[in-house]
Order: C-alpha cells, then structure tokens, then sequence
C-alpha cells in the first residue's frame, strides 16, 4: 500500500478520496488553483500545492504541474478522481513514465474508448450487444443516407468523438436525415475539432442502466452490480439509484456478464463504468465505457458495504481484488442527487456566490452527504457549481424515497440559487415514484418539475412570523442584558398610543423586492401580503417547528434561518425569504432596466461584439461572456445605440454588473 499519494482534483472528490486515505494511514497532497486557495480539500489534505491560475487550463489540466508537485512532496501514486485529467492516456503515460502509479486504468485501455466507433467495433467483436447502426471511416452523405435507410428509424445520429450532449440529432424520416447530418456534423466539428458521425437505431423511452466493473492485475476482473441513471436532463444524469427498480434478477446477470465481457476486452485494470441503454422490451445495448470512478459511486458502496475508493488504492498498489463475484451482494436500496448553484426556472443556468447559509443532513439516519464546500465558502465560477452529492439509504426502495425527500427538506442553501425545490419535486413526482421514468422524459416534461405560481400565502406568511418571532427574541435578549430591564420602555411588546404597531418592512422573494406591512408580539401578528392582512394567533416556535393559527386555520412547518434568512417547509413545498433594505438603493437610477445589458452572473468576457455609437436592435448579441465551463450570450434589450461599453475581452465581472449601455430615450 501507498505512503502518500498526490489528489489531482477537487471539490467532493478530493475530500472522499483524502478521508478514505485517512482511514487508511497514507498521507494525501493536494494541489489547488488560485481560486481554491481556501477550499477545503486544501485544509484536509496533509499538505497542498498551488499550480496555477483559476481556470482549469491553467491549474487542473495542467499535467506538467501536477507531475512537478507529486515529484517534489514524494508521492508515490496519483488519483485523478473524476473529470479534468482522469481520462487523459497521455496524462496516465507520463505518470508512469516518472515512475508513479496512476490509480486508474491503463492508458491502452483508455485509448480503446476514446472513439465511440471504434469501441462500438470493439464491443461488437467481443460479443457484446450493441445497438444496430453504421460505424464505418465512408463518411459520404451519399453512403451515410443509404445506412441510415437500411438501419431504419428513428435513428441516431452521433458524434464519434466527444461527449457532453454535444453532436447528437434524433431523425424519425428519411426526409429529415441529410439536414440533420449537416447541422451534427457543423457542431461535432466546432466542439471536438472532427466532424466524423456514426449512425445507430434510436430506441425510443430507454433506460440508462450502467454496471460498475473493477478488475485487478491478476487476472481478476468483476462487476459490483448495476446504477440506474434513467432520470437525466439533456443527457445529464440527475438521480441514481441501486438496484434498478427494472432489472429482474435474469436481466441483472446477462448485463453483468457482458459488463465483465467488455472490460477484458480492453484489458481493463482498476475501477470503470461500463454504460447500456436498455429498451423497454428488456433489450439492453453497450454505450460506451467510462474509464474512471463515476460521480454517483456512492449508491454503489451503500448497497454492497464496500468502500470502491480503498478498491482503487489496493488494485493500483498491486493488490487483488478484495472480493470474488460470488462474495458480493446487494442489500437495501440507495438513491443519489446533487445539490446544485444553478437556477431551474431560468434554464438552469449555473450560479456562484458566497455559500452565506448552508445546511445539510449531516448525521441523519441512513443519510450520506459528501461535500467540498462548508457554509461561508464561494461557489466560484470556473468549476461545476455542484454544493453536494446528497445519497440516502433505506431497507428498500419506500423508505429510500422518503428518506430523500425527508433530508432534501433539512437542506437550506443562501446566496446563490438552488436546485433544491426541483429535486424535491423530481423525488415527488409519479414517474420517479413509480420507477418509471425513462431518459427523455424529464425533457419531454420540463415543465412538472419546475416552479409554480401556486398560492403560497400561507408559506409567505408563516417566514414573516418566523422573523418576527426572531426579532422578538432577539429584543428580549438585548433588552434583558439592559441597565434596567424593568423599564417599561425595555418591554419589546410592540405598544403604542391608540392601535398596535405594524411597520413597514423589505424582503426578497425569488429575486423579487417585496414591502410589506407586518408586527405584533407574544404570538400575535399581523401580515400584509398581496393587499389582504392576515390575522395570527398561538405563534410559537419550538423544536425547529413553527405552529400558528392563520386566519383561524391551524398550521404546522418546519422552520430555519438566521441572520436575515428565514424559511419554513410544510412537507411538501418550501419558501424562503431574505432581508431586504427597506429603500431600493436601484429604484429610480439613470440606467433603467431596458437601457443596459447586465452579466447574469460572475464570469469573464470572451468578446464583445459592439463599440459606442453602434445602432443595434432587440435581440441583437452584444457580448459573450464565460461562466461555469458555458458561453452565455448577452443581447440588446431594445432598439437604440450604444452608448458605452464597459469591459473588453478577458476582463472578469461580477454578477449584475452593467456590461453595455444604450443611449437614454427622451
């Protein structure tokens, strides 16, 4: 076994990794950019080395760096968790060239995969099923249109190289396939520098089932059961889950024999993912072979008690594997989702920001978090936005469920957006319930899953309560550590000559300033919202739990915030308020809504694409910046001419800031 190995990573990966080796008495050295300066898989690891500038180019992907500090600490291993350099053959060469072990696959191996026709061909030779298509070097749209003809539709069409979504193009007629060869081929072609396709037979609602293989340099190679990703978004995976709820206990051995079949068919070593889609008639096919730990691992470990990382260690150091097939069993049910910056309602679009509140079910029953960031650290904009992997275990797949809809409602996340109300409507909704969901259903209906314009009265009600009572408390307090707390002036009972004190008060609301009138004491208060004041009675919080008659109706929530966060959760929805100043510092400025285009969030400008006095119209692109590993373009909102631009290509800006200002219409 190792004495220290080198992380080359980040965020939760690096913290699983550096608590395995822990546990395990070897030493960790961690390498940071600029940006994770005081991240916490800097403050875990043993020791910690900068390597370079905030973005991935100039830190993470920098294998020359990595190489360096792992040679100075005298590391004797590098783990590259998932992402930046883990699947990079070149990457993995060099490290054995300096005479360090890549705790992974060999690069061969790696390379084998790299194509997705060549590893379709591969598969094909070993026996493996794989979807029906066309893999051929003939890349004439003459040829490519007969293949297509002949392979039937609907129909795939895929980038060779790549990944990511990007490249892919579903034709159900013969009509719409040299359209949408041309426009696969432009876009494979920008994003991964080739523009060679394959052509394969769509299969309509699959599943996306992938088994998890690890192998040994000793002959050994074993698959460790199944994942079912079905739930995804665009081709991203939202909910994992072990065992899936499809596979009957035939299907669950034929797919992982031919797990193992595949894996040895490119020499496989260390741990891999290898990925089927499967169809509704039980027909499962090879996709493709991710060579390194998958993000949603944990399930895996939850379900069979083993700990896949140690796995890793153990293989690359030259050890056996530590089980044999037969010695493996799955036992409970485990679901995994990520707790993401990002904001739903707006297209998901990623979000960053300082982490001003986060709490998470750390230590709840059949609950597991894993986690890079603590409360206080920023969500930055040059890495994946994700905040946790939240993964629950139950006996079986019931109590699963309701486990993640219990530990989604104990997570509170201010500053930046969250994706939490979509996870706890995805663990809600029948098609995830049911275990029914297939890969495009999510796509197909976006819309269940999002943000309502539901009445929420009541929920907005019960948080300005909850900051009452905050406030209250925090007066009697103030008050009770006064001169003279026997003062009738010290009594925060909220009298006043002639009626009760209602006073106006600010709040944000999803982005949106509201003012409102509100006050009372002792358990009684009175709310305006949305014209209509609310009459409370019996307000009283204890054990984390608000319980108040609203306008004669008992009511029930659980209750958190602080420190100008409040919100309250029924069981089902949540609703969160902030602070606001009581004058809208914005209100009434030179630069109207209309006359300037903002950055939606921080990121740096990659170009801009008018100079002052130009004429442009709505709609119109007028710059692009760069955020969380996306282009996002920013446009013209109205007719006009351009009065100044503030800020050129490279420069970095802060969320909201003026980019591009248009002439005011007198």
């Amino acid at each position: 076994m190792f004495d220290k190995i080198l992380i080359a990573n980040r965020g939760e990966i690096a913290c699983r990794v550096i608590r395995t080796c822990r546990a395990l008495g070897i030493r960790t050295v961690a390498v940071y950019s600029e940006a994770d300066a005081d991240a916490q898989h800097v403050r875990q690891a043993d020791e910690a080395y900068c390597i370079g500038g905030p973005r991935p180019q100039e830190s993470y992907l920098r294998g020359d760096a990595i190489l360096d500090v792992a040679l100075r600490s005298g590391a004797q291993a590098i783990h590259p968790g998932y992402g930046f350099l883990s699947e990079n053959a070149d990457f993995a060469d060099a490290v054995e060239a300096a005479g360090l072990v890549f705790i992974g696959p060999p690069a061969a191996s790696m390379r084998k995969m790299g194509s997705k026709a060549g590893a379709k061909e591969l598969m094909q030779a070993a026996g493996v099923p794989v979807v029906p298509g066309y893999t051929g070097e003939d890349q004439s749209p003459e040829l490519l249109h007969r293949e297509a003809d002949r392979i039937g539709y609907p129909l795939m069409i895929k980038a060779a190289h790549g990944g990511g979504g990007k490249g892919m193009r579903i034709v159900r007629t013969s009509g719409e396939f040299l359209p949408n060869l041309e426009s696969c081929q432009r876009e494979a072609r920008n994003a991964f520098g080739r523009d060679r396709v394959l052509l394969e037979r769509y299969i309509e609602k699959p599943r996306h089932i992938e088994i998890q293989v690890f192998a040994d340099r000793h002959g050994n190679t074993i698959h460790v059961f199944e994942r079912e990703c079905s739930a995804q978004r665009r081709y991203q995976k939202v909910l994992e889950e072990s065992p899936s709820p499809f596979l009957t206990p035939g299907l669950r051995r034929a797919m992982g024999d031919a797990a193992v079949q595949a894996a040895r068919a490119i020499d496989y070593v260390n741990a891999g993912t290898v990925e089927f889609i499967v169809g509704q008639d039980g027909g499962f096919y090879f996709m493709e072979i991710n060579t390194r730990l998958q993000v949603e691992h944990p399930v895996t470990e939850l379900v069979t008690g083993q700990d896949l990382v140690e796995w890793q260690l153990r293989v690359a150091s030259g050890e056996p594997l530590p089980m044999a097939q037969d010695a493996l069993g799955q036992q409970g049910h485990a679901i995994e989702v990520r707790l993401y910056a990002e904001d739903p309602d707006a297209g998901f679009l990623p979000g960053s920001g300082r982490l001003e509140r986060l709490r998470l079910p750390v230590g709840m029953d059949g609950v597991r978090v894993d986690s890079g960031v603590v409360e206080g650290d920023t969500v930055t904009i040059f890495y994946d936005p994700m905040i946790a992997k939240l993964i629950v275990y139950g006996a079986d797949r019931r109590q699963a469920l309701a486990r993640l809809r219990a530990a989604l409602a104990r997570c509170e996340i201010a500053g930046p957006k969250s994706n939490i109300e979509f996870l706890e409507r995805l663990a809600r909704h029948p098609a995830v319930v049911g275990g029914t969901i297939d890969t495009g259903y999510l796509d197909r209906h976006l819309d269940e899953f999002l943000s309502t314009t539901g009445d929420d009265a009541k929920l907005f009600v019960a948080v300005v309560v909850a900051r009452l009572i905050s406030a209250e408390r925090g007066a009697w307090m103030c008050n009770s550590a006064s001169n003279d707390p026997t003062s009738p002036w010290a009594t925060p009972d909220g009298w006043r000559v002639g009626a009760p004190a209602v006073s106006r008060m600010a709040v944000t609301h999803r982005g949106e300033r509201i003012v409102l009138r509100a006050g009372g004491h002792g358990g009684r208060y009175r709310v305006e919202h949305a014209g209509r004041m609310h009459e409370v009675e019996g307000a009283r919080i204890e054990d984390g739990a608000l319980s108040l008659r609203l306008d004669g109706e008992a009511m029930r929530v659980a209750v958190g915030g602080e420190r100008g966060y409040w919100s309250v959760h029924d069981g089902e929805r949540r609703l969160a308020l902030a602070a606001a100043p009581l004058h809208d510092e914005h209100q009434g400025g030179a630069e109207g809504g209309t006359d300037r285009v903002v950055a939606p969030m921080p990121g740096r400008i990659v170009v801009t694409r008018v100079q002052p006095g130009d004429a442009v119209g709505a709609g119109q692109e007028v710059m692009v910046i760069e955020a969380m590993k996306m282009e996002l373009s920013l446009k013209a909102p109205r007719e006009g001419v351009v009065a100044e631009v503030r800020g050129a290509a490279g420069d970095f800006v802060e969320a909201d800031a003026a980019l591009v200002l248009l002439e005011v219409v007198s």
